[in-house]
């Protein structure tokens, strides 16, 4: 009989709200990308270490797309939850959206994954709970987690070895917008 812990992913799941001010808007009066990827972070950080009881640090941000802008003024709100658990590692799904707190209206404006590793007082990676998942939708994020860390192997095994030919890919840049000049 394993001794190995386990947490629901309801256990760890976080949610914060911020008024966005002008201090946190671009030239063309939207909120920075940079401001939101920080708050990003520092939710993913806090979701990490809430599942694990330990100290975590960003190893990679995976899928940060931009969907709609965020205006000064709404309310932006970020959820929080770890969809995957390795061996010392989190996927930790974020969900940001913002609200026009006149109207009402709400917009999704970004889904993001960050992989945190717990680290001891050393700096040492340690190993972390696992896992409990009771709903489909925690199933199916688990499942796209690893579907993405197997993509990324994938990409890296093909890319960056040793082996690796540009000329066998010339033809697959036919439609793009680049020229080559080797």
């Amino acid at each position: 009989m394993s001794n190995k812990t386990y947490k629901h992913v309801t256990e760890t799941r976080i949610t914060i709200s911020e008024l966005m001010l002008p201090s946190h808007a671009n030239f063309s009066g939207k909120i920075h990308g940079g401001y939101i990827l920080s708050l990003l972070d520092q939710i993913a950080f806090a979701c990490a270490s809430k599942h694990s009881g330990e100290y975590c640090v960003t190893a990679s941000v995976d899928t940060v797309d931009f969907l709609n802008p965020i205006e000064v003024g709404e309310l932006v709100t970020m959820r929080a939850s770890v969809n995957y658990v390795g061996k010392t590692s989190m996927v930790v799904g974020v969900r940001v959206e913002s609200e026009n707190i006149r109207t009402g209206e709400k917009k999704h404006c970004n889904s993001s994954y960050f992989t945190m590793v717990a680290k001891d007082k050393n700096g040492n990676s340690v190993t972390v709970p696992g896992l409990i998942v009771n709903d489909e939708l925690e199933v199916r994020r688990f499942l796209k987690a690893i579907k993405r860390i197997e993509m990324k192997k994938k990409r890296q095994d093909e890319f960056d070895s040793d082996d690796f030919v540009p000329h066998n890919y010339i033809k697959d840049l036919e439609n793009y917008n680049v020229k080559i000049e080797l």
